[in-house]
């Protein structure tokens, strides 16, 4: 046993949740290490971390900083002095994070303690500051700021708002000055409660968080901006439409590293649409260098942000080629023939009755199959009685590769509905159609397009958006569709390695 051995104590934290996540030392050196180094060789070059929660990425600052000014400021005392009054910024999260954050940057909960390693604070916050906000509600119950549920949200003084400085008050209201950064780096806050579960449904609903940070930031004006995020927007989704837009439209964005596969960068975290972290440059515009990581495998190439036709982002440089050879036949897409959500108006929890009775037609609902009066069904009364496929609304299947992607289609026949939990396809007119419509969803080809925009658990017809219509007078098969698309043995490999087969 090595007695010597003395841990990182930022290695061995637990995570508060996945909706705050712990950077450990490593990760926030490679994020660092996307900075031009010459910045840390400068005693002027300003930091900002806009949402401490450890102080991890203002310790490791400090240190390249401590280092890269030895030269010019020989004295350590006097350097130490310089780069934490001058140089290193933080607002914490919460009033726990901001002890935590000051302990590891100034090696005391207190920056004029007396075991800080500076002297030269007057007060004991320093540059790491808290200062309990709150919401500001508007007529709806709703923050203007985050959009945090007042009845969620609304607390006392013994309870954390987690209404975050930084997108709450200006850096002047913080820091009681003006101030400007040259770079920003953090790893925000991901999401919080929608307010919207009761007690007799919990819907563990969420609002995003994290985009409202970058937003902030870039009004800041930094001259380069990293944080650590959810992939989610690279498809968009709730609250986070306009923020892809915003971003993919942004050429100032020069690198993106994305992990598919979050616990390759978070240890036991499981984030659904795994996590990236990006860096963008005020004075940069071109193409994006993009990264992905999965397992031992990286790739990277430099590519416009958004491909032709598209409004999302694709994640896999090796999806790339295969898009665009399914695009050029320009061929309609089979999302003109899924439906929206709650296709015949029937709400998840519609159970029926569990007996069939006269004028009832059967209900695919919930982990049940029921009946229920053809009467009083809602929406598309013409599909009843034709055929067509159920899929489930939602499907996750953990993280790790190949996925399936989608639930097992089941076969709609005459005389059937479902309640929102399903989508439907079609529908068609013989049986015949829609098992060949099911041979087709089954296949990698099929389900590998859909991944494409399909980044969380979520289906909507929307996902389904790069999947091109067939002739369904016939079945379908992978074969038949790498040769119909003219895939090359390396661009089959890849799908084949991302999508698992479907029984």
């Amino acid at each position: 046993m090595n007695r010597d051995y003395s841990p990182d104590i930022l290695n061995c934290l637990a995570n508060l949740s996945s909706d705050e996540v712990f950077t450990s030392p490593e990760l926030a050196n490679k994020m660092l290490d996307l900075l031009p180094q010459e910045l840390f060789r400068s005693p002027k070059t300003r930091f900002l971390d806009p949402c401490a929660k450890s102080g991890v990425f203002l310790r490791e600052i400090a240190k390249r900083l401590l280092a890269g000014l030895e030269a010019e400021i020989p004295d350590l005392q006097k350097r130490i002095d310089h780069i934490m009054t001058c140089q290193v910024f933080g607002i914490a999260c919460t009033d726990l994070t901001a002890e935590m954050s000051r302990r590891t940057l100034y090696c005391s909960k207190l920056a004029n303690g007396e075991y800080s390693v500076t002297t030269a604070f007057r007060d004991a916050q320093g540059n790491l500051r808290y200062d309990r906000c709150q919401h500001n509600w508007n007529a709806q119950g709703r923050c203007e700021y985050c959009g945090a549920s007042k009845g969620e949200y609304l607390r006392t003084d013994a309870r954390e708002t987690y209404a975050y400085p930084f997108i709450h008050k200006s850096i002047k209201e913080i820091f009681h000055k003006d101030m400007q950064f040259d770079v920003i780096i953090g790893n925000p806050p991901y999401q919080m409660s929608d307010g919207g579960d009761t007690d007799e449904r919990k819907r563990g609903g969420a609002v995003p968080l994290y985009h409202l940070f970058i937003q902030t930031a870039k009004k800041v004006k930094p001259k380069y901006l990293i944080m650590i995020v959810p992939s989610r927007w690279f498809a968009g989704g709730r609250g986070l439409d306009d923020f892809r837009d915003e971003m993919l439209h942004d050429n100032r964005l020069e690198k993106i590293v994305d992990y598919p596969i979050s616990s390759e960068c978070f240890p036991g975290v499981e984030i659904k649409g795994g996590v990236c972290y990006f860096k963008w440059n005020e004075r940069y515009h071109g193409d994006c260098e993009v990264t992905t990581i999965r397992g031992d495998l990286t790739s990277t190439s430099v590519r416009p942000l958004l491909e032709n036709g598209c409004d999302i982002f694709i994640r896999h440089n090796e999806s790339i080629s295969i898009l665009r050879k399914v695009q050029s036949k320009q061929e309609r897409t089979i999302d003109a023939i899924v439906s929206s959500q709650k296709p015949f108006g029937l709400r998840t929890f519609v159970q029926g009755k569990d007996d069939d009775f006269e004028g009832s037609v059967r209900l695919y609902a919930n982990k049940h199959i029921g009946f229920f009066p053809r009467k009083e069904i809602e929406s598309h009364k013409e599909w009843i009685d034709m055929y067509k496929v159920y899929t489930t609304m939602a499907y996750g299947a953990g993280e790790d590769y190949p996925h399936q992607i989608l639930n097992i289609p089941i076969l709609g026949e005459p005389n059937t509905c479902c309640t929102e939990t399903y989508m439907v396809i079609g529908p068609v007119k013989t049986k015949q159609e829609a098992e060949n419509i099911i041979s087709y969803y089954k296949t990698r080809f099929f389900r590998f397009l859909v991944m494409l925009k399909k980044n969380t658990q979520h289906a909507p017809a929307r996902v389904y958006q790069f999947v091109p219509l067939q002739d369904f007078s016939h079945p379908w098969t992978d074969e038949m569709l790498y040769k119909k698309y003219g895939l090359t043995e390396d661009e089959i490999a890849f799908i084949e390695s991302m999508i698992r087969p479907m029984e």
